[in-house]
């Protein structure tokens, strides 16, 4: 290790590093005091506001068939959908967050009870309608899968 890269804690304290310095790690063990980032990216990711401005975002175009951008929300602030406490410091961002959570698990219940409906009833569940319900069976009769 070089002896430029070894800096005490008090000049990255000083930086705007997070790391207390000697004289506040013995106060910080009768209390811990942690910031608290809306996103996963901690100090690089959004301020507060332009997170509830995504957050709105998210949650919106999710009702335009666009599902998959809950999850994306959910797994972007996961800090604060995480930690029932942030209801106290993000309390707008955080029901964007809940809302979206609670659309992504219905749209994945659906589709996937929709998906397993069709894979495991198939020919016994739906008889002889399956023969035109089947996709593969539409691209013969209309001679599309000739060429393959």
């Amino acid at each position: 290790m070089d002896d430029d890269s070894r800096v005490p804690l008090s000049n990255l304290h000083a930086a705007g590093n997070l790391l207390p310095t000697t004289g506040e790690a013995s106060s910080s063990t009768s209390r811990s005091v942690r910031t608290e980032w809306p996103t996963i990216d901690g100090p690089l990711g959004l301020s507060h506001e332009e997170s509830l401005t995504y957050a709105r975002r998210f949650f919106k175009l999710g009702f335009l068939c666009l599902p998959f951008l809950w999850a994306v929300s959910c797994f972007y602030f996961w800090p604060v959908l995480r930690n029932p406490r942030s209801q106290q410091s993000h309390p707008r961002l955080r029901r964007y967050l809940v809302g979206s959570a609670i659309g992504f698990f219905l749209f994945t219940t659906i589709l996937s009870s929709w998906a397993l409906t069709f894979a495991i009833g198939g020919e016994r569940l739906f008889g002889h309608v399956w023969g035109e319900l089947v996709m593969y069976n539409v691209a013969e009769k209309y001679g599309l899968a000739g060429w393959i």
